[in-house]
């Protein structure tokens, strides 16, 4: 095989590796607990207990489980300080505060179509 041909099979791959990743990363975020606390966190380090005191309704397990998974897909970045009790803070990651610029462009849109939206609903529902 030729080094031209080899080279657009592992382009291929490649492409098709970071659309599969693309759409794992996107099933994980996509959740409202994931986007609050993306939002939440913001340019700040919070600790745990704050950020559950600060993202209205969230449980402890739904806490603990969405900062895991921001955490594995390296959006967020979690600092363990060595005190008695342990105390725990998070942080979002360059590629963390890039996706909430993105999920602000989103709030954005949705408060530009609000009305739109919202008539469209209307229709549909009646």
């Amino acid at each position: 095989m030729g080094s031209k041909q080899a080279s657009a099979l592992y382009d291929e791959a490649d492409l098709r590796r970071a659309d599969s990743l693309a759409r794992e990363i996107f099933s994980d975020v996509a959740n409202k607990w994931a986007l609050l606390i993306i939002e939440t966190l913001g340019d700040r380090t919070l600790r745990f207990s704050e950020l559950r005191d600060q993202v209205e309704g969230i449980s402890h397990k739904m806490l603990t489980q969405n900062l895991r998974m921001l955490e594995r897909n390296g959006l967020a970045e979690r600092t363990v300080h060595p005190t008695v009790p342990p105390r725990v803070e998070y942080t979002l990651t360059g590629p963390g505060r890039a996706l909430r610029a993105t999920v602000d462009l989103i709030c954005d849109w949705t408060h530009e179509h609000l009305s739109h939206i919202e008539s469209a609903r209307h229709r549909f529902d009646t």
